[in-house]
């Protein structure tokens, strides 16, 4: 997806008109969400139940959901408020007047509910990722938006709702996750004036950045410790700017009674390393299957080189799912990482 593709004033409008002539709104994250996903999605559900409508219309059924099984809203996005919310995927109509995804890339995403995305009357997608395959009726779609978070603001902008804290809090979750508490290269002087126009509802920032990274149950220095353990350098990878990468099985999990959640924020430890430029972390889940986070200080295009792998992201934050021993998947990454990175001499 590039920037020519970005939603339009006329997509704009159409969005808005189908939200306020709908009578049902069915939402949509992605899969194991993380919070601009989930935040961003709240926030417009939030918005949604409290906007104002003309004298006499018809009552609007709002359904919001994520396609797992089973489908448990995260530990660390618990405090974020409208849980209750959320309906299971069962629960989701099979052809949804307008349906509205959040994060997803591509319909694969949104798992248990891409069919009923393809069976949308009106599909609208709000999306920041550059690897976005414009699968909606109505693509909002803008891989410059620091988060997803972003476009859901400006859409209860739009639909005329004023910010409420628990809407607002939707949104700063959001907001943080994707730009890494505002450390990230994505992070503008436009994204600091949006945080703050959010706390100025009476969010506190520094209880949101305690549920988000400052804690674990005790369990996770264990996983933590074999994690690492079995991290491998490889200063020649990535086109001689250094590749650092380890694995997070299931069994790992379940010596310390985790679930797969608890595996996500490794990476973050992981790219710390200052002889890598891209870190890379395999993750199995409870299916068997690896999730494949991968980062890169800047030299590597990680986005492309997942992309080339079926999956999809940022340049700098990107990810895969993949099948097989582990080995046969760094194999396959190694080969994209060299395709995508520049010559060191290039620094």
């Amino acid at each position: 997806m590039t920037t020519e593709q970005v939603g339009t004033e006329e997509e704009w409008a159409r969005a808005v008109k189908a939200l306020d002539g709908a009578t049902e709104i069915c939402l949509a994250c992605h899969v194991r969400p993380d919070g601009d996903a989930l935040g961003s999605m709240l926030a417009v559900t939030h918005a949604l139940r409290v906007r104002s409508r003309p004298p006499g219309s018809a009552p609007v059924s709002i359904v919001a959901s994520f396609g797992d099984r089973p489908f448990e809203v995260p530990r660390i996005l618990r405090f974020l408020p409208g849980a209750e919310l959320l309906s299971p995927p069962d629960a989701y109509p099979e052809r949804p007047q307008v349906m509205v995804t959040f994060d997803a890339a591509s319909p694969d995403r949104l798992g248990l509910l891409e069919a009923r995305a393809a069976a949308a009357d009106e599909l609208i997608v709000l999306d920041h990722h550059a690897s976005n395959t414009g699968f909606g009726t109505v693509n909002l779609i803008d891989d410059r938006a620091a988060a997803t978070a972003v476009l859901a603001f400006e859409l209860v902008s739009r639909l005329g709702v004023e910010l409420t804290r628990d809407i607002a809090l939707g949104l700063y979750t959001g907001l943080v996750t994707d730009t890494g508490s505002f450390k990230y290269s994505n992070t503008s002087a436009r994204v600091h004036e949006l945080a703050a126009q959010l706390l100025q509802t009476g969010i506190e920032p520094g209880a949101v950045a305690h549920e988000l990274w400052d804690r674990s149950p005790f369990g996770f220095l264990g996983l933590l410790s074999a994690t690492l353990g079995r991290a491998r350098l490889e200063p020649d990878a990535a086109a001689g700017h250094g590749l650092v990468w380890t694995t997070v099985t299931r069994g790992d999990r379940a010596a310390h009674g985790l679930p797969y959640e608890a595996a996500e924020s490794v990476i973050d430890v992981v790219r710390r390393t200052d002889e890598a430029d891209v870190a890379v972390v395999l993750k199995e889940d409870d299916d068997g299957c690896w999730q494949v986070s991968a980062r890169s200080k800047g030299q590597a295009d990680v986005g492309r080189a997942c992309v080339a792998l079926g999956g999809g992201g940022h340049r700098l934050a990107a990810g895969f799912t993949a099948r097989g021993p582990a080995a046969d998947v760094m194999t396959a990454l190694r080969r994209q990482l060299a395709i995508v990175s520049a010559p060191a001499g290039g620094r």
